[in-house]
């Protein structure tokens, strides 16, 4: 059994979907104001990009993936910097957001603890990046910022 899968099952888990969505977005409505909605455009382009790696007994990738009008407004409130100010800070604020529901979703996990670490965020842009192209399963939530779509994807390696 990999990694993964002994810590699901360890907390009596089939899957990640429950702690990812108590992490993920009971996280996020205290700290960006997002809510969940089915009617989120599945074709909506995403231009900027924050990751963060687990290592450990928990191994994989979250990402949450926005246009940069939504980075830059998630920067103003989470800084209170006029938006019309943000520069830099729209990358270092997304790069704390998926932080922030990383570290939020690995204290969720029961046993998990200390023995999952994660790195210092990485924010590319546009095609800057590669994407996976192994079969691990990713579960993604599509949520709505202020009315602007941005994605959360959790990659579990196999």
């Amino acid at each position: 059994m990999n990694p993964a899968h002994e810590v699901l099952a360890a907390t009596g888990r089939h899957s990640v979907a429950p702690a990812a969505r108590t992490g993920g977005t009971g996280s996020l409505r205290t700290h960006a104001g997002l809510q969940t909605d089915v009617g989120v455009n599945r074709g909506a382009t995403y231009g900027i990009t924050a990751r963060v790696s687990l290592a450990g007994k928990f191994r994989g990738e979250l990402r949450v993936s926005c246009d940069d009008k939504s980075a830059a407004l998630m920067a103003s409130k989470m800084l209170g910097i006029d938006l019309d100010k943000i520069g830099a800070e729209m990358s270092d604020g997304l790069g704390e957001v998926c932080n922030m529901i990383a570290g939020n979703f690995k204290h969720k996990i029961a046993g998990l603890g200390n023995g999952c670490m994660l790195s210092v965020p990485t924010v590319t842009r546009g095609s800057d990046c590669i994407n996976s192209a192994d079969d691990s399963p990713v579960l993604d939530l599509r949520l709505l910022f202020e009315s602007m779509p941005i994605i959360i994807s959790l990659r579990i390696e196999n």
